[in-house]
């Protein structure tokens, strides 16, 4: 029945796999498999004793001890192909023949594969049922859809592709909200919350782990000593968990459709240089939201697209974490914290995260007043490989209920992967508002929506990603010269200029942590005033520091007056600390496509031989909503340090310089020239140490120093760029 070498020839067999319950059965003869060898050792008489006429004795079956089968398993474990010299040692160890081991070995394979095969069998039908409740969820979808136009039911024929998709994804929309609002019931203990406008749905297997993770904090106002009004803001109570989810996941779906849909609800302004948003067809689309819009505010709103160089997992995670996107968004961000985390989203990505935060936005100058948000930040991944973030604001939540002067409607991104490392950004920025205390001269920024619109962020994220991309690079640029001679010294003067330039922005503004002191008469050449005391703080040297801050309107270009701020060779015609001396720049990093962006070390050479040589750290940076040049004198030695590659955190700053806005819309008028015809607005902060004893108390006189010396500068600067322009 057999070949000659018939143990040989079963062994083979039984590896190819011959799984029938036939095989099954022969091979294991017993439900007990553990409790016999599953061999047969037939005991056949020596020749001497052979009678033809006797039959043979039946086969006998040898059960194994417990401990050898123990042993035996054990050893399975570890090896389940034992080799002859391994099958004989065991043998001998547990008293059994080498081929009794060699089919038990045999048998314990070919059971665990067929277990295997029924788990990997039983795991496949559950996928299989799944898919197919899904494929009649979908179909039920389908046959429930109705007309657009008479709301009678709608054969597929009549529906376009994507009202079908449309529907498709409202439907599961409310599944959503269902889905989430029964697991932050069940997290609070209170009963579902009802919602008759949904029609209920499967639930999902996807799902929201709820928990608090401690405020996350960013640029926060206690390096100024202030009272921080964002954080006596408290978190949502547990009561107003539910509502949370489901205002997050109905902004969702608005903010998809703002960012995707054009004309009606976006039109083209007169002159075809924006898109402006139809608020009658906006109040048709959407007419749930977060409410009417409060009496007193007015609706700004404003749509930007742009490709980046970074690829879309970076920007989710920048914008999901407080810290990073204060930093990257320094400029427009003042202030920031995270009061709760309800969800970290599904491992691994930030698919589903839910946070609850608390921000301030800024322009750089002490004349435009801050706006402040209360307000769930929503990230979810979307089938075509692209992201969603979305904020939406919560003032109806606060406790006690305060009168918002700013809410946020559905405002956030759409990130669109595409090759090479680059995405596709869309960003949309709907607010309602009350800005009737910004200073005149910023009020055509302001209004044209350029201030705190899309375009701001957009332009802002672009630059950013161009910076980061230059910070990264390994090679140093040809476009780079001077005293750097290897990338980790590159690196290090990168990160010390991006902590000046984050230090500058977080104190030009009119943040609510800063208190503004107005020194001269009215109008808007005032200068402004604050005080801090620096004390245990590497990155800035002890003592009392004055900032000074003033705003004011040239008639003259953005452009113009940013390439004679940043230009080493104009700097003694405005830089009163450099007293005359010739500015040598020593270094130079180009970290943009712009010429102007870069930063570069100068050194100011003393025309006082008695005096010592000064270095100046700055950074220069520009986009067409806005430019920055940003200073600060560094010590010689320090610099070295940082040049060699050294960490730049110990080194001491108190950053000084520009922002050059537009005065509104680029449209150039005839005639005389007036704010919003294409002039600049210029900011001029000066932080200086006035006393290296943080307890001394401020003297007049130090006021009157930096008062004198903040209006010889602006006096400096409109002689120099007026005269340029005549």
């Amino acid at each position: 029945m057999f070949q000659p070498n018939m143990f040989e020839s079963h062994h083979h067999l039984l590896d190819m796999g011959h799984k029938t319950p036939e095989n099954e059965m022969d091979l294991i003869r017993d439900d007990e498999y553990e409790s016999k060898s599953g061999t047969d050792i037939m005991e056949a008489p020596s020749g001497d004793d052979q009678d033809p006429n006797q039959r043979p004795k039946k086969k006998r079956y040898h059960r194994h001890t417990q401990h050898q089968i123990q042993e035996m398993e054990s050893f399975f474990n570890e090896c389940p192909h034992p080799d002859d010299k391994q099958r004989k040692e065991l043998g001998r160890r547990l008293g059994l023949e080498p081929l009794q081991v060699k089919f038990w070995f045999q048998n314990k394979r070919t059971q665990m594969k067929a277990q295997h095969e029924r788990h990997e069998n039983s795991q496949l039908r559950a996928e299989n049922e799944k898919l197919r409740a899904e494929n009649i969820r979908y179909k039920e979808a389908l046959s429930n859809a109705t007309c657009p136009n008479c709301g009678g039911p709608a054969a597929i024929g009549e529906m376009s592709f994507d009202e079908q998709h449309l529907r498709i994804e409202n439907a599961r929309l409310r599944e959503e909200i269902d889905r989430i609002s029964g697991i932050a019931a069940k997290y609070v203990g209170k009963p579902m919350l009802s919602y008759p406008h949904l029609s209920p749905g499967s639930s999902r297997s996807l799902d929201l782990g709820v928990g608090n993770y401690g405020p996350q904090t960013g640029m926060a106002g206690e390096i100024y000593g202030a009272a921080d009004l964002l954080r006596s803001v408290s978190g949502p109570t547990d009561a107003d968990k539910p509502v949370i989810i489901e205002l997050a996941v109905a902004a969702m779906e608005e903010l998809i459709r703002m960012a995707q849909t054009g004309e009606p609800l976006w039109i083209p302004s007169a002159d075809n240089s924006a898109e402006v948003l139809s608020e009658e067809e906006y109040v048709r689309t959407f007419p749930r939201g977060i409410g009417p819009k409060p009496l007193g505010l007015k609706s700004e709103a404003s749509r930007e697209s742009a490709v980046v160089i970074m690829n879309h997992i970076n920007l989710v995670e920048i914008l999901m974490d407080v810290n990073q996107w204060s930093s990257v968004f320094s400029s427009i961000v003042s202030r920031a914290v995270t009061l709760e985390v309800l969800s970290t989203g599904v491992a691994g990505n930030y698919n589903g995260a839910l946070q609850v935060m608390t921000a301030e936005f800024q322009v750089p100058s002490p004349l435009v007043p801050t706006r402040e948000n209360y307000f769930v930040r929503y990230c979810k991944q979307h089938t075509d490989g692209t992201w969603a973030v979305v904020d939406v604001s919560l003032d109806n939540l606060q406790r006690p209920a305060s009168i918002s002067r700013c809410r946020r409607r559905p405002s956030g991104c759409l990130i669109q992967e595409l090759p090479n490392g680059y995405s596709k950004v869309t960003w949309v920025e709907h607010v309602e508002i009350d800005d009737r205390a910004v200073h005149s001269i910023y009020k055509p920024l302001v209004n044209s929506g350029l201030a705190f619109g899309a375009k701001r962020w957009v332009a802002t994220l672009d630059r950013q990603c161009e910076r980061l991309a230059s910070v990264m690079a390994n090679n140093i640029s040809a476009g780079d010269v001077g005293v750097i001679s290897s990338p980790e010294g590159r690196k290090s003067m990168l990160k010390l200029a991006e902590r000046m330039v984050m230090s500058f922005c977080t104190g030009v503004g009119a943040s609510t942590a800063h208190t503004w002191t107005t020194l001269s008469g009215s109008g808007a050449d005032d200068v402004r005033v604050m005080t801090r005391k620096s004390m245990d703080d590497p990155g800035r040297p002890p003592g009392i520091v004055l900032s000074a801050a003033t705003s004011f309107w040239l008639p003259v270009p953005p452009k113009r007056v940013f390439d004679f701020l940043r230009d080493e060779n104009s700097r003694s015609e405005w830089d009163i600390l450099s007293n005359g001396g010739l500015v040598q720049e020593m270094a130079h990093i180009a970290n943009g496509r712009d010429p102007g962006n870069s930063v570069s070390l100068l050194r100011v050479n003393s025309a006082n031989s008695s005096q010592s040589n000064m270095l100046i750290l700055q950074e220069s940076s520009t986009d067409s909503t806005g430019s920055y040049v940003i200073y600060a004198p560094v010590d010689i030695v320090a610099m070295n340090v940082v040049l060699s590659g050294g960490d730049p955190d110990y080194v001491a700053l108190l950053p000084s310089g520009f922002a050059i806005l537009p005065d509104g819309p680029n449209n150039q008028a005839g005639g005389a020239p007036e704010v919003g015809s294409g002039g600049s607005l210029l900011t001029v902060a000066f932080q200086i140490l006035v006393d290296s004893v943080p307890t001394a108390k401020l003297s007049l006189g130090s006021v009157a120093t930096v008062n004198s010396l903040i209006k010889c500068t602006v006096e400096r600067i409109k002689g120099a760029v007026l005269c340029d322009s005549a």
